[in-house]
């Protein structure tokens, strides 16, 4: 189930207030198979037997969940179709190159990442000092440290594959080469989030630790300004919403 990564992060700003049962003129209607439908819904006006709640925050913390939404990827080739234009070509890892050894020092990106970052003396795997294997790492994603560097993801905090659907597949070798590793663009952060975190971007992911989640939605809009890549206006609005919360604090 995929919940929205904005209601998720504004439930942390907001207090939410409590529902109550079938009211006619409720803003947000619970079904009873649990799903929240408020009145931009196409199911909104067919839901009869429901639950009443004034927000849709209030809906999903009462354990209710969102209906199933086309991702913004899907949002920027529809918008894409609707104005006769191309959106992107096909997305494929290997035109990114990436975890380079640029200084022939037989240490790749990620390697000198974790050198870089660790907070103790690193450990390497054999004499030539080419490969890390432990160290002391802090992941600003989940909070927690670590000392084993393979249960670490060296992460681009905007993905390859994001950049790519939002101008990126107009940019030369190089230039992807040069995203690709650069360091602004990267964090060691723990295995399973980055998995979990994929190709999403900002409106429909977030990290688990909320205290780095602003800093986060601040180095992610950092990246996408320096290298000038474009959001469709479905995400502008979701991430200035963000921005504004962020603020607030």
């Amino acid at each position: 189930m995929k919940i929205n990564s904005l209601i998720l992060f504004l439930l942390s700003f907001s207090v939410v207030s409590c529902g109550s049962p079938n009211n006619v003129h409720a803003q947000v209607k619970k079904s009873i198979s649990g799903i929240c439908h408020d009145t931009s819904s196409s199911s909104y006006n067919r839901t009869k037997s429901f639950e009443a709640f004034s927000t849709i925050e209030a809906c999903l913390h009462s354990g209710g969940r969102l209906p199933k939404a086309k991702t913004t990827y899907h949002q920027a080739e529809e918008e894409a179709l609707n104005e006769g234009r191309a959106f992107t070509s096909n997305y494929d890892r290997v035109d990114w190159p990436h975890w380079i050894d640029d200084d022939n020092d037989c240490q790749n990106t990620r390697h000198e990442m974790l050198i870089l970052k660790s907070k103790t003396s690193v450990v390497f795997k054999s004499g030539n000092g080419c490969q890390v294997t432990v160290g002391e790492w802090y992941d600003p994603y989940s909070g927690e440290t670590f000392v084993d560097s393979t249960a670490l993801d060296l992460d681009h905090i905007v993905p390859l594959k994001f950049a790519h659907g939002h101008g990126g597949d107009k940019w030369s070798r190089d230039k992807r080469q040069a995203f690709a590793n650069d360091p602004h663009n990267l964090l060691l952060v723990k295995a399973s989030l980055n998995r979990q975190k994929g190709a999403k971007g900002l409106d429909e992911w977030l990290p688990p630790n909320h205290a780095y989640r602003c800093e986060y939605i601040e180095r992610f809009m950092d990246i996408i300004d320096d290298y000038s890549l474009t959001l469709i206006p479905a995400e502008r609005r979701v991430i200035n919403k963000m921005q504004k919360a962020c603020a607030r604090k």
